[in-house]
């Protein structure tokens, strides 16, 4: 586990210095005010930071973006529980996150949950995100003081306590995450161990590059909800076939004459949707954004927000490990090879296919479970704007509207097709696998 940097030992001492000597600051309450009185604006904030390192630090593929999430949601939840006396801890409900993993707060004294928040989210960010640069290790330094800073005419015991609190259980969760196998997986994204198989219809290395098997074994993942994994598997693809009329081929020949033929407006959803690791925050960081999009508008709580991200990352998490196990059972070939080897070799297509197996789509899968997460939360016919790439400043990058989080699940899952990355079937299971996950997370007992 990382340690804090030591100027910023010096920088936080300074301001509880500061805090200290405030003549300001009246007695210590004995109530501690809960977590839904504090506004979301630290959450806001760490959100940015944590979608820049998404994007930024190497090795961060889908799947390890995804880990990430889980963590990071489930021990900011953790992290203000005590400030929110309707809810319950996930140790002893979530797979392999036993009660006791977490220190306890004490009940009868105030804390501050913004300054708990900002000090678990620390220690669980620089945690989870190990290698990123040393202008983000800074910038995840910096982001803590600048939140202590804002409290700098708090009481000074309720101060420490709340830093010493949120700080404690940050060193706990990010312990845990080093228990997982998978915690160096940013290091380990094409293992040389896994060899594809051979058979007629089975994925092999695609254009460009053709790189090797991407996290081959990522069904082995630390997973939240057990029936996450084995319980969502789907059925079988189409049979593979390359006889004209089989409904393998008239997927194949579908997705050939879309790219073909492609409009402007299905080629920006293509765009807008890849999310290409490295270039952008991945498909989790989408949802993720998303989320935070649809939190800002509600002027939520401390506590609604903490319960959403809780059960976004732990949905985001499951369902890459819910679809690469899929992926890596099935092993089926993806468009781009079968098209050229049986359609048209000179066939191009507008998005990079990435180098795993077909079938399910991850896109569909994650899009799908995020979207009945956040149906579960906010609704039906809730709708929304999704600005992920605005900064982009392109016609791609324009922000989009929907009126459902279904709604922009079914595009997100589209865009696939309109890339020539997948079938249909792998999009459409895909999409009601996804789904399955997010019913699962709703099941956990919050309350």
């Amino acid at each position: 586990m990382k340690k804090i940097l030591t100027y910023q030992f010096f920088l936080l001492g300074s301001i509880l210095l500061l805090i200290s000597c405030d003549p300001t600051t009246g007695p210590e309450q004995v109530t501690t005010p809960n977590a839904s009185v504090y506004n979301s604006d630290v959450i806001y904030d760490w959100g940015e930071l944590i979608l820049t390192l998404s994007r930024d630090t190497p090795g961060f593929s889908p799947p390890v973006v995804a880990r990430a999430m889980g963590y990071i949601g489930i021990g900011l939840y953790e992290s203000i529980l005590p400030g929110m006396p309707e809810y319950k801890t996930l140790q002893g409900q979530l797979n392999a996150f036993p009660v006791g993993t977490l220190p306890k707060a004490n009940l009868g004294e105030q804390y501050n949950w913004d300054l708990v928040a900002n000090s678990a989210m620390a220690r669980i960010v620089e945690n989870v995100f190990p290698n990123a640069s040393s202008e983000n290790k800074a910038a995840i330094s910096q982001m803590e003081a600048d939140w202590i800073a804002k409290y700098v005419t708090e009481n000074p015991t309720v101060a420490e306590r709340s830093i010493a609190y949120g700080s404690l259980v940050g060193d706990a969760m990010a312990n845990f995450a080093d228990s997982d196998t998978y915690h160096e997986a940013y290091a380990h994204n094409f293992p040389t161990s896994y060899t594809p198989p051979t058979t007629p219809g089975s994925w092999e290395p695609t254009l460009p590059d053709f790189s090797p098997a991407l996290q081959p074994y990522w069904k082995d993942a630390r997973i939240w909800l057990i029936e996450n994994k084995e319980g969502t598997m789907p059925g079988p693809p189409p049979p593979f076939s390359t006889e004209i009329g089989s409904q393998f081929f008239e997927e194949a020949n579908e997705v050939y004459h879309v790219v073909q033929n492609l409009t402007p407006a299905q080629k920006s959803i293509a765009d807008f949707w890849s999310d290409d690791p490295q270039r952008t925050s991945t498909p989790g960081g989408h949802s993720f954004s998303i989320a935070l999009g649809v939190l800002k508008k509600e002027q939520a709580n401390l506590e609604m927000s903490a319960v959403t991200i809780a059960k976004l990352g732990i949905a985001i998490n499951d369902a890459f490990i819910s679809c690469w196990n899929a992926k890596y059972t099935y092993n089926l070939i993806r468009p781009i090879t079968y098209i050229h080897r049986y359609i048209d070799d000179t066939w191009t297509i507008p998005l990079d296919t990435p180098p795993f197996p077909e079938y399910s789509s991850g896109h569909s899968v994650q899009s799908g479970a995020s979207a009945q997460v956040l149906t579960d939360i906010f609704g039906e016919n809730y709708a929304f704007t999704d600005s992920m790439h605005v900064s982009r400043g392109d016609i791609d990058g324009k922000p989009r509207s929907f009126n459902s989080f279904f709604e922009f699940a079914d595009e997100a899952a589209m865009s696939r097709l309109y890339g020539g990355i997948h079938f249909r079937s792998g999009i459409e299971v895909g999409l009601i696998q996804g789904m399955e996950v997010g019913k699962n997370v709703g099941k956990i007992k919050f309350k």
